[in-house]
C-alpha cells in the first residue's frame, strides 16, 4: 500500500491534495519515508510533478554514503515503486485508511500498554488520540478557530484572576488564579507553606470568602493541624482564645467552613486526586504536598517521576476547571536566602516548573543567631509567571499565632 501511496505523491496535483497532516511521514516505514522526504524536496523545489527515475536520482546523489546493500535495497524498493499507478483520489483515500488505522492503533496500544504498568493515570492521552481521527481514521481537520474579537479577549483576560489574592501587594502585581492554572509554592521546611495556602483560603478576604470551593489534600501535616491551622487563620484567634470562646470562633469560622474541605490523603496518588476533583469540583485544590503524591515505579530518575506527576496536576486543572496549588519543598540550596529561583525546587530543577502557570517561593530572612527570635518576615519571590508577566519579590508578615500572611 504504501508504495502505491509513494508513486502517487510524485504526482503534483495529487501530492497538494495530499500533503502536510494528510499523508504524515509517519505513515510510512523506516526507509521508504527517506524516499518520501526526497519527493517533498523536490516537488517544493521544482514546482512540478517528477518521475520515479527523477526521485531515485535525487535521493542517490543526497545519500553518497549508503553502502554498497543499502543502494541494492533502495534500488529494489524503486524498481517496485516504477510498477506502481497513480492512485484515484477513492483508492488513495481508502489505502490512507488503513494506514492511518496502523499507526493509530499502535499509539493506542502503546498508551494501554502504560496504564497496565501504572506509567500513565489519565485518560486525556487516549481522548487527545480520539479527538485528532474521524471515523474513517483520517485526521480530523475540522478546526474550530477561536474567538480573538475585542470584547471576548477582554472578557477571558478579566477572568484569569477570578479568585484574587488576599496580601494587597502581592495582588496588585500577580491580582490572581482562575481554573486551569497551575501554581507551584516552593518553601524550605518551617517557612510556611501550610500558613500559606490557609491564608489564601480562610484568611480575611482569602478565596473561600470569595465563595470558592477550596479541597485541602494533606500528606504531609496531619489533617485535624491542618484543619486547627484553617480555624486560626479564618477566625484570627489563637487556639488558646477559641478553647476560651468558641462560640466566638464559631461566628467567626461558619462564613468559610463550608467552602473548606481538607481530607487526609498519606499514601494517595494523583488517580485518587482526580477521582476526589470528578466528585467534588472544587474551584481551588491544594496538594501539600505535592510531589508525596507522585508514583515513582516505571520511571529510570525521580525527577521524571516528578514531572510527570506535575503534568497529572496541570491535566487535572485543565479537565476540571480548578486552580490547583502544588505545594513543594526547596532544596537545601535556598536554606538561609532571600532570592530564591526554580531551580531551587526540590527533585526537579526544570521539569516540575516547566509546567507551572505561576511559580512563587516562600523565603525569610537569614538566623542571625541560635538564640534570636525568628523573623516573621516573609519574602514572597515570584520567579515564574504567566499570568500577568510580572517577575519580583513582595514581602509581607507572617503572623504565625493565627497562621495569616499579612501586609
Amino acid at each position: 500500500m504504501e508504495l502505491g501511496l509513494i508513486r502517487s505523491l510524485m504526482d503534483k496535483a495529487f501530492y497538494d491534495d495530499h500533503r502536510g497532516a494528510k499523508c504524515p511521514d509517519r505513515l510510512f516505514s523506516k526507509d521508504v519515508r527517506k524516499i518520501k522526504e526526497t519527493i517533498d524536496i523536490a516537488i517544493l523545489k521544482y514546482e512540478r510533478s517528477i518521475t520515479p527515475d527523477e526521485v531515485e536520482a535525487l535521493f542517490m546523489s543526497s545519500n553518497p554514503t549508503l553502502t554498497t546493500a543499502q543502494k541494492n535495497g533502495y534500488a529494489g524498493l524503486f524498481k517496485q515503486i516504477k510498477k506502481e499507478e497513480t492512485m484515484g483520489s477513492d483508492i488513495a483515500q481508502e489505502v490512507l485508511s488503513k494506514l492511518f488505522q496502523q499507526v493509530i492503533g499502535e499509539d493506542i496500544a502503546n498508551i494501554g500498554f502504560d496504564y497496565v504498568n501504572g506509567t500513565k493515570n489519565s485518560l486525556e492521552p487516549l481522548r487527545n488520540i480520539l479527538e485528532q481521527y474521524g471515523d474513517d481514521f483520517t485526521p480530523n481537520l475540522n478546526i474550530e478557530w477561536e474567538d480573538i474579537s475585542i470584547e471576548t479577549l477582554l472578557a477571558k483576560n478579566d477572568m484569569e484572576a477570578r479568585w484574587k489574592f488576599n496580601i494587597p501587594i502581592l495582588g496588585r502585581k500577580v491580582e490572581g488564579v482562575n481554573a486551569g492554572h497551575l501554581i507551584e509554592i516552593g518553601a524550605r521546611p518551617n517557612t510556611g507553606k501550610t500558613s500559606f495556602h490557609a491564608s489564601m483560603i480562610a484568611g480575611v478576604g482569602g478565596f473561600a470568602r470569595q465563595g470558592a470551593k477550596c479541597v485541602i489534600l494533606c500528606n504531609e501535616e496531619a489533617a485535624h493541624r491542618v484543619g486547627a491551622r484553617y480555624l486560626t487563620t479564618a477566625s484570627g484567634m489563637t487556639v488558646h482564645q477559641v478553647k476560651n470562646n468558641m462560640i466566638k470562633a464559631r461566628d467567626l469560622y461558619s462564613p468559610v467552613s463550608d467552602n473548606i474541605k481538607i481530607k487526609d490523603a498519606t499514601s494517595r496518588d494523583m488517580s485518587w486526586v482526580e477521582s476526589v476533583c470528578k466528585t467534588f469540583r472544587p474551584d481551588i485544590l491544594v496538594l501539600d504536598m505535592g510531589d508525596k503524591f507522585a508514583k515513582m515505579g516505571g520511571f529510570a530518575r525521580a525527577d521524571e517521576a516528578l514531572k510527570a506527576n506535575a503534568i497529572h496536576a496541570r491535566q487535572i486543572a485543565k479537565e476540571y476547571s480548578c486552580a490547583v496549588f502544588y505545594m513543594s519543598q526547596l532544596s537545601a540550596e535556598a536554606e538561609g536566602k532571600i532570592i530564591l529561583n526554580q531551580s531551587m525546587m526540590e527533585g526537579s530543577r526544570t521539569g516540575k516548573a516547566a509546567e507551572a502557570d505561576l511559580m512563587l517561593l516562600i523565603s525569610k530572612n537569614p538566623m542571625k543567631g541560635e538564640t534570636d527570635d525568628e523573623d516573621l518576615q516573609r519574602h514572597l519571590n515570584v520567579v515564574k509567571n504567566k499570568l500577568t508577566g510580572w517577575h519580583g519579590i513582595v514581602s509581607c508578615e507572617l503572623n504565625y499565632e493565627v497562621g495569616r500572611y499579612e501586609e
